[in-house]
């Protein structure tokens, strides 16, 4: 059978015999995968000329709702991809990860992109900067799609998770994704990328596959393209120079293996909640995934006078891992991915020995299999070594055995611990172990520039905890040095790396015009009609009431004390305020906005249903007895919202710009208001 690539629209078969791919479990041919005699060129045609146009033209809440209608459809599919998974050694929970972690990833971003980003097709990021004295010349920052496309080249050790948390910010970023899997396990990418293709969600051109080798791909791309790479630190080295990535500026993200360590801290006793939390977490992640993942722990640091107890804890739980076809009951750790992974774990067990002793595991001799053969499956024990001199051996923090193998490292000091954990220069993923807040500060500051991630576990999160090596979408995941460099994820930040920040300059209804979003002295609209006595159609960015005057009295301020129960002395103490920094007594802030949504409110039944929230609230000058205020209320911003079935109405919600001035025109508040208001049905 051969793996096919999806270029073009179309499901093709590389020539030539290609590279062929076995079981993990049983070493049976699967396939071959190829991509021999297929046009580049015409891949990456099709997706800047046919894919990009196409999710350009959609908003990023049109693109959102395509990734979590995707991601139903996929899974609802999910049986059939943990069926294929099972042929790359995985068990029903590493291939939880994969599957539905990746699918729940997508799920997370549609979440992220509908509630942080606007309703249309470019982002406006941050207020407008004010450039000149009179405040005629501004600045903004926008966010637009580039025109190009995201070449995604992926590890084979999460062929599905490693795909989706890729795209999905690629794709709600209107960017259309060539996805390079690992060879090895490049088949069950590609049965995922064919429910993608027959959901008939995504654009034509929106996703691509190619399973096989690269070709002369990278050379083609240019300055609008975005790579991406997770895989060995040598390999994304060669990539990451590759001339044309050079020549031509092209983003190159990298998220390399890298040697993550947990600490255990100083204050935990053995038999303590902490310390037993250690060891499962440890023998967790060196039995997941059969040690195959980019976050697993490589190094854990101990204290010296502990390293026995966790030498023994560890060993009488790794022992009770079973072994063997990981779609048998019982198997908790199945085979690694192919027998080249084994064979590089040997090897690379080979070098650790150079200062470092095997305390368990570290030899496919005597090993207990279940339902498999030991010589025909890419089996591997959980292994555990010791290195008694980690401050001076370089072995431990430059060698990867990226399987289910981990060292212990002992310290005896806080600075101790953070040396070694420095060694490792730069890690995707760190933990520190303790119920010590102090313990624990002194730790994570002293080695959070080492780690993109770190997690401080303890009794009080564990439950709820996700544990060490576990990527979330609203955090980032990436680390400095030799974890890469890169960042992905981390919520809306991830979308953002597939755009390109412009800096916006000129007048202030110039850029209201350009960013359909109102900035401070630009041309105000006003009308007869109160705003909110218009449809959110009716209504205009710019549109701008300003209400009729106030005079805040004593009255005022002992009733809406008595009202809230604030009776701040600066309300009330008439001795205490002269010599505060107010002077004299003045009205609560909250009574002020109080007050101003009484004068700008139009009371009668209309198009704006509910009051949606207040943000970025300044009180600028104090409002004393006898001051005068009067509001200016603009539509600021104008976001259309999708009805969902429960929905009696349609709607959008208005961004309404608010200043609240006194006698002087001086301003004493800004913020922003938020309505729901009602619109006009969406065109069948």
């Amino acid at each position: 059978m051969s793996i096919q690539s999806f270029v073009n629209d179309q499901w093709v078969t590389g020539s030539g015999d290609g590279v062929e791919l076995f079981n993990a479990v049983d070493s049976s041919l699967i396939g071959s995968a190829s991509t021999e005699g297929i046009d580049f060129a015409e891949v990456i045609k099709h997706a800047r000329e046919d894919g990009g146009p196409a999710l350009r033209k959609l908003t990023f809440h049109e693109r959102a709702n395509q990734l979590k209608a995707l991601a139903k459809y996929l899974i609802a599919q999910k049986e059939e991809l943990y069926k294929i998974s099972a042929y790359t050694g995985a068990t029903r929970a590493d291939s939880w990860v994969d599957i539905e972690g990746g699918i729940g990833t997508v799920f997370s971003y549609s979440s992220i992109t509908r509630r942080e980003f606007p309703n249309q097709c470019f982002h406006v990021e941050g207020e407008a900067e004010r450039l000149s004295v009179n405040g005629t010349f501004l600045g903004r920052h926008i966010l637009t799609p580039k025109p190009g496309v995201a070449v995604h080249i992926n590890a084979y050790n999460f062929p599905c998770w490693g795909m989706l948390e890729k795209i999905a910010p690629s794709l709600l970023a209107g960017m259309p994704v060539i996805v390079k899997p690992a060879t090895v396990t490049c088949y069950l990418t590609e049965a995922m990328v064919r429910m993608i293709v027959d959901s008939g969600i995504l654009p034509k051109g929106a996703i691509q596959l190619l399973c096989g080798r690269t070709g002369n791909l990278l050379d083609l791309l240019d300055e609008q393209d975005v790579v991406t790479f997770t895989g060995s630190a040598k390999t994304g080295q060669m990539l990451k120079t590759h001339d044309n990535i050079i020549a031509n500026s092209i983003p190159f993200n990298m998220e390399a293996d890298s040697l993550n360590c947990s600490i255990l801290g100083l204050s935990v006793e053995p038999g303590s909640e902490e310390f037993k939390l250690f060891i499962k977490e440890l023998a967790n992640e060196i039995t997941s995934k059969a040690g195959q993942k980019c976050t697993a722990i490589r190094r854990a640091i101990v204290p010296a006078n502990r390293v026995q107890a966790v030498s023994e804890a560890l060993k009488d739980r790794l022992k009770k891992i079973q072994i063997g076809n990981p779609t048998s009951e019982g198997v908790r750790m199945g085979a690694l991915a192919g027998m080249d992974q084994r064979n590089d774990v040997i090897e690379q067990i080979e070098k650790l020995k150079n200062s470092s002793e095997i305390l368990f595991g570290g030899s496919t001799n005597k090993m207990n299999i279940q339902d498999a053969n030991a010589d025909d499956g890419a089996f591997f024990p959980a292994t555990v070594m010791y290195c008694d001199q980690p401050l001076s051996s370089d072995e431990v923090h430059s060698v990867e055995a990226f399987g289910p193998v981990s060292t212990l490292l002992p310290y005896s000091t806080n600075d101790e611990a953070i040396k070694i954990a420095s060694l490792g220069k730069g890690s995707l993923a760190g933990s520190i172990i303790t119920n010590d807040e102090t313990e624990a500060t002194e730790l994570v500051l002293g080695v959070a520039a080492w780690h993109g991630r770190m997690l401080v576990l303890n009794r009080e999160c564990a439950k709820e905890s996700t544990g060490h090596g576990s990527p979330l979408a609203q955090l980032v995941h990436g680390g400095p040095g030799r974890a890469g460099g890169g960042e992905e994820l981390g919520g809306s930040r991830a979308i953002k790396h597939y755009m390109q920040r412009t800096a916006i300059q000129g007048s202030p209804s110039m850029l209201t015009a350009i960013t359909q979003d109102y900035n401070p002295g630009s041309r105000q609209i006003k009308t007869d009609i109160h705003p909110f006595r218009k449809t959110f159609e009716e209504l205009q960015i710019g549109e701008t009431l300003i209400t009729h005057k106030r005079t805040v009295t004593e009255a005022d301020i002992v009733n809406f004390g008595c009202l809230s129960g604030d009776h701040f002395y600066a309300h009330f103490d008439e001795t205490a305020v002269e010599d505060s920094l107010f002077g004299k007594r003045v009205a609560h802030g909250y009574f002020v906005i109080s007050a101003a949504a009484g004068m700008f409110v139009d009371p009668a039944k209309g198009p704006v249903l509910a009051n949606y929230g207040l943000d970025n609230l300044r009180f600028i000058e104090p409002v004393g007895i006898g001051d005068t205020i009067q509001v200016r209320l603009t539509v600021k911003q104008k976001n259309k919202k999708d009805k969902r079935d429960d929905d009696d109405y349609y709607t959008g919600v208005v961004i309404w710009d608010v200043e609240v001035t006194n006698q002087h025109q001086d301003p004493v508040a800004l913020y922003n208001i938020l309505t729901l208001v009602e619109r006009a049905a969406d065109p069948e």
